[in-house]
């Protein structure tokens, strides 16, 4: 997709999107620039529902779950976008990943997650964004790796209203976006399954801190466990190890 000029690479996505069946409350396609329209603030767009989260991440979002019509930051480990994925397509949504060629998709399906359902992107070009903005017009989730980059106030204030339009959720990984709903991030504090220099891992645990514009700092450990093929999310009471998270302004709330 990066051979082709940038208006047919949008024109193509576009097609695409308005092909993928059953997303619930699906509209058709619509120009950036109409999504960008002063009115379409993310105040006066619906919202209502959300969707599913692996289960111990419940406890962290209000609601339990994604809710629709918001961004969320994600940093750290990558379990957790692995397990949105795999969460939002086993209850039959879609998801469209843009800018990370390295996510693992096999961790997708070992978690129970259906890979007709994803729509992988690698390369977006030199607006991923604007790519991601396009795709917020046919799934539910759009996954979207900045690399570190900064997105300015008046680009994420419209493509903000877009997801709210849209009632989809928009998940940053890896890159600063004014204000988030929720800001995630997640660090692997230990392993199981490792003796002394020899063994294979069987699992690990995840210190996960979520903070946001509606509600209190949470903090939280859950369990990743591998067992004949398949990775289990299990809710665990203790941290195992002292984690250090840096302060919400870092992961972009706030700001």
């Amino acid at each position: 997709m990066a051979t082709l000029p940038r208006q047919e690479q949008i024109e193509q996505l576009r097609r695409r999107m308005a092909a993928v069946p059953g997303r619930v409350g699906a509209v058709a396609p619509q120009s950036l620039a109409a999504a960008q329209a002063p009115e379409a603030t993310p105040e006066l767009a619906p919202r209502t529902g959300g969707l599913p989260v692996p289960g111990p991440f419940e406890e962290l979002f209000p609601g339990r779950f994604l809710a629709k019509g918001s961004v969320v930051g994600l940093t750290g480990s990558r379990f957790a976008v692995l397990g949105f994925i795999a969460s939002v397509t086993a209850a039959d949504g879609h998801v469209a990943v843009v800018g990370l060629p390295e996510l693992s998709l096999l961790a997708v399906a070992e978690m129970g997650g259906d890979l007709r359902r994803v729509a992988v992107i690698p390369d977006p070009g030199p607006d991923p964004v604007e790519v991601a903005a396009v795709l917020l017009d046919g799934v539910d989730l759009v996954v979207l790796g900045l690399c570190g980059v900064q997105v300015s106030y008046t680009r994420a204030r419209a493509v903000t209203a877009r997801v709210r339009s849209k009632n989809a959720v928009l998940a940053i990984v890896d890159g600063q976006w004014p204000n988030p709903e929720v800001a995630l991030e997640s660090q692997i504090c230990g392993y199981r399954g490792l003796g002394r220099g020899h063994g294979r891992i069987r699992g690990l645990s995840l210190a996960v801190q979520a903070s946001g514009r509606s509600f209190q700092q949470r903090r939280s450990t859950m369990r990743l466990t591998c067992m004949a093929g398949r990775v289990r999310w299990e809710a665990e009471e203790t941290i195992t190890a002292p984690v250090s998270f840096p302060d919400a302004s870092a992961l972009g709330v706030g700001s």
